[in-house]
C-alpha cells in the first residue's frame, strides 16, 4: 500500500469546520449537558450530552473520514468501545479471538463477557486453517489484531474477511498498533475497526479514549443505540483532544515509524539481545502481509535479552532516561514496558509463555525524538 499525499490533507481537515457564529478554526469545546428546546423535541440537533454533543460529532466524522467509513462512534475508552462491539451479540455465540491480543482484551472477553454464555476461543490467526477449524455453527464475530500486542504478529485481514464473509460472520479488527494512516481493514474488507484513541489517535498521552468505526448502516444504528442506552460516552473536552491529535496522526506516525525501523536494527545487532520481533524485517514470519496491507511498519518494538530473566529485564527498564517505563503507547514520547507485569499481567503465565510472551520481553513504543538519543539511551541500559 502507498501513501497518497491526499491522506496528509484528509488527517489534518477530518470534521473540522469553522465555527459559525465567530469564524473560530477550532472546534468549539461545547461544555454542556443539555441544550435548550423551543418545544418539547424540538430542538437544534441535540437535546442531551449522552446522546450527542456537537464536539463528539465532529470527532466522530474524523474518526469515519480518516479510516474511510461513513459511520464513526466514540467512546469513553478503548476498552469501552470493545464492550459495545460485544453486547451487539447474544449468549450462546462464539467469538474467535486472535491470540496474542491486549491483555485488557482478554480479561474483558474472559473475566466479564465469558460469565454472559458469549464463547471466546482464542487462537493463533496467523495459520488461516486455525481459522478455519475453529468455526463452528454458532460462531458470530472474527476478532482480529493486526500488528499484534506486544509480540507484532500480522494477520492476513484479507483472507480472514474472505473466510468469515463466506460464512455470514462479522469481522472486527483494533486497529491501534498501526492507526489509520498506515492501515485501513475496511478497505480490506472488515465490518468494524476498533481504535484505543488514546493511543496514536490522541498522540500526546493527555487523554484516555476509544473508537469504532463502520461502513454498514445497520451495525452503525446498533452501536448508537448501546452507545447512549449504556452511556460510556466521552466528554467534550476529551474529544477536543483527541481531534487536536489528528491533525499531527500523519507526521508523527511517519517520524515514529522510521525512528523504530534504526532502533530495532540497533538491537538485532546488540549482543545481548536474543531477539527483536518487528514485522520491518524480512525474516519477520508476517513481513510479506504486513507490505501488502500497511503502509510503513510501525512505531512498536519488542525484544528479549539472552538467556534473559524477568530481572534482567527489570535491569534494563530501570536504566532508561528517555525511554520512560510506562504503560499506553502510540504518544509523541518514547516508552518501555514490561508486558507481563503490567499490560498483559492479568494473562495466566501458562498462556503468556505458550504464545511466547515470556518475562524477559520489553515493548517499546517509539516516539518522535532524535533517534540517536534514543538508541544511545538503549545502549547504555543495555551495557553490563
Amino acid at each position: 500500500m502507498t501513501i497518497h499525499p491526499q491522506d496528509f490533507t484528509r488527517v489534518v481537515h477530518a470534521g473540522v469546520r469553522p465555527e459559525p457564529t465567530t469564524g473560530a478554526i477550532m472546534t468549539p469545546i461545547f461544555q454542556t449537558s443539555t441544550y435548550v428546546q423551543e418545544a418539547p423535541n424540538q430542538h437544534k440537533g441535540w437535546d442531551y450530552s449522552r446522546a450527542g454533543n456537537p464536539t463528539r460529532d465532529a470527532l466522530e466524522e474524523a474518526f469515519a473520514t480518516i479510516e474511510g467509513a461513513k459511520y464513526g462512534l466514540a467512546f469513553s475508552s478503548g476498552l469501552a468501545a470493545e464492550q459495545a462491539i460485544i453486547q451487539l451479540l447474544n449468549p450462546g455465540d462464539r467469538v474467535l479471538v486472535c491470540d496474542d491480543v491486549y491483555g485488557g482484551t482478554g480479561r474483558l472477553f474472559r473475566t466479564l463477557f465469558a460469565k454472559y454464555n458469549i464463547d471466546f476461543q482464542f487462537i493463533d490467526m496467523t495459520d488461516i486453517n486455525n481459522v478455519k477449524n475453529a468455526m463452528t455453527p454458532n460462531t458470530r464475530m472474527l476478532w482480529v489484531e493486526t500488528p499484534t500486542n506486544p509480540l507484532l504478529n500480522i494477520v492476513d485481514i484479507r483472507s480472514i474477511c474472505e473466510i468469515a464473509h463466506k460464512r455470514g460472520l462479522l469481522v472486527c479488527v483494533d486497529n491501534t498498533f498501526a492507526s489509520p494512516y498506515l492501515q485501513n481493514p475496511l478497505d480490506l474488507g472488515a465490518d468494524l475497526v476498533l481504535h484505543s484513541a488514546t493511543k496514536y489517535l490522541g498522540g500526546h498521552s493527555d487523554v484516555v479514549h476509544g473508537a469504532v468505526v463502520t461502513k454498514n448502516p445497520e451495525l452503525a444504528q446498533q452501536l448508537y443505540f448501546i452507545q447512549n442506552a449504556t452511556g460510556a460516552v466521552p466528554g467534550p473536552m476529551d474529544c477536543f483532544l483527541v481531534l487536536r491529535g489528528i491533525k499531527t496522526l500523519h507526521v508523527r506516525v511517519q517520524r515514529a515509524c522510521e525512528n523504530a525501523r534504526e532502533i530495532a536494527a540497533f538491537l538485532k545487532s546488540h549482543p545481548r539481545v536474543s531477539r527483536v520481533l518487528y514485522p520491518g524485517f524480512q525474516e519477520h514470519p508476517g513481513h510479506e502481509i504486513a507490505k501488502k496491507q500497511m503502509r510503513d511498519f510501525g512505531g512498536m518494538v519488542s525484544f528479549d535479552l539472552i538467556g534473559g530473566s524477568e530481572e534482567e529485564a527489570r535491569q534494563v527498564l530501570s536504566k532508561t532516561r528517555l525511554f520512560a517505563c510506562a504503560e499506553s503507547l502510540g504518544g509523541v514520547e518514547s516508552l518501555i514496558g514490561h508486558p507481563a507485569s503490567m499490560t498483559h499481567a492479568s494473562l495466566p503465565k501458562a498462556e503468556r509463555e505458550k504464545s511466547g510472551l515470556t518475562d524477559s520481553l520489553m515493548r517499546l513504543s517509539v516516539g518522535i525524538e532524535d533517534v540517536s538519543d534514543l538508541i544511545e539511551d538503549l545502549r547504555q541500559a543495555l551495557a553490563n
